[in-house]
């Protein structure tokens, strides 16, 4: 009886050889499903995303363990039997379904670049890694000048103002407590670095970055340090700054001074000048140009997973159509967006593009416009969102497959 029983217990164990969660409509936690992968990942297993194959699902080796952290986040999962195993395989990677199998590998070490306790904003980014349990490093200034980036592989771009006017409150919030300490942490910071601007400063900050994606690092970014970093990069040669910020007047020919080949991701855009005037850019797209709220939505591209995996990777969804949100940079121009950049979504019909990712160097950038894909209106001061309430949001999954793709890119090099 004895033997008999292990001889069943070995069978069972065989027949469950892998561990599919499924990241379909029936999934009960996306948010959480991504952390358990990454994880996995991080502890030394490999993981295989199945693109495109019920809303980007993962397969994982199965072990009791792995079942019970799945079972005690509420994240739905099955095991499977070894034929299973090999039918979803086969069907995934036939030549008549835009499917694909990506090894992931070794998880990337992540940088969120913010000063500890940064306020008014909240961050979804920080926040959404945080509930699905995924550890990160906060680092500024001082440490990416010193050369800290060398030590990560992901770096995400809090809301930060990378043309060193402080996310242009000035006409709307120079008076107030939060605004006034913001201004002197930076010129503190600027003064401590040896910068006699924070505009200066902030322009060493995104050279540095700029290298650290050329030797292969991943950049995302949301909100306003989408635009703002590459204003930077295009206005590295003139001062485009009021003296407000600065202490003097800007160049009298700034946008004849702006070099458009130095940008990563936008060309040919006009700076706004006036101080007075919350915005950086023509890049953005004014609420005015969206209209009636309600209707705004934006679409996922549909990109071939066997020939685009990257792209692909990066638009996962149990949905493809997906509720906008609005930021201090709410969607991208399309016109102004360089011809080598993959739109990954975008409003249909319209000039107005949301998610958009590209090349350069040996790395990538991603840049995702808006502040809080479950909270449209998110104003200065307002509570962060609870992700418990929006476990299957899809606008955060954008954030999450930002983070898991780089683990992926080492097989892929070698392929």
């Amino acid at each position: 009886m004895k033997y008999l029983f292990l001889l069943f217990l070995s069978y069972t164990l065989s027949a469950q050889s892998k561990l599919l969660i499924n990241m379909d409509l029936n999934q009960t936690n996306h948010l959480k499903a991504y952390g358990v992968t990454f994880n996995e990942i991080k502890d030394g297993a490999t993981a295989d995303w199945l693109l495109n194959y019920r809303g980007g699902s993962f397969m994982i080796d199965y072990s009791d363990e792995l079942a019970l952290k799945c079972r005690l986040r509420g994240i739905s999962f099955e095991t499977l039997s070894n034929q299973e195993v090999v039918d979803i395989y086969a069907f995934v990677q036939s030549e008549d379904q835009n499917m694909e199998v990506i090894r992931l590998e070794k998880a990337p070490k992540i940088a969120v670049f913010v000063p500890d306790g940064f306020l008014p904003w909240d961050d979804a980014v920080t926040l959404v890694l945080d509930y699905a349990e995924i550890k990160y490093d906060k680092i500024w200034n001082s440490e990416i000048l010193k050369g800290d980036l060398t030590k990560y592989d992901w770096l995400h771009l809090f809301h930060e103002d990378f043309t060193g006017q402080y996310g242009k409150f000035y006409a709307s919030f120079r008076g107030a407590q939060w605004y006034i300490q913001q201004q002197a942490l930076y010129e503190n910071e600027a003064a401590k670095l040896g910068f006699k601007k924070v505009s200066e400063m902030e322009k060493a900050v995104v050279l540095t970055i700029k290298n650290f994606v050329a030797n292969g690092g991943f950049l995302f970014a949301m909100c306003s340090a989408t635009d703002s970093y590459d204003i930077a990069l295009a206005g590295m040669d003139v001062d485009f700054v009021d003296k407000m910020y600065d202490g003097d007047a800007p160049d009298a020919d700034v946008q004849n001074k702006l070099n458009f080949d130095n940008t990563f991701a936008f060309t040919n855009f006009k700076i706004e000048l006036n101080p007075m005037v919350y915005e950086y850019s023509n890049i953005d797209i004014q609420p005015m140009e969206i209209g009636n709220w309600e209707n705004d939505y934006f679409t996922l591209f549909d990109y071939s997973a066997k020939y685009d995996p990257v792209p692909t990777m990066l638009t996962q969804n149990h949905v493809n159509v997906i509720r906008g949100f609005m930021g201090q940079t709410t969607m991208f121009r399309k016109e102004l967006i360089k011809k080598s950049v993959y739109i990954l979504g975008e409003r249909a019909g319209t000039n107005q593009v949301k998610y958009i990712h590209g090349k350069f160097g040996r790395g990538t950038f991603t840049f995702y416009a808006g502040h809080d894909p479950e909270d449209y209106r998110h104003a200065v001061g307002d509570p962060p969102t609870e992700l418990e309430l929006f476990k299957n949001s899809p606008g955060y999954r954008i954030i999450l497959n930002n983070i898991l793709f780089p683990a992926a890119k080492k097989k892929k090099q070698k392929t």
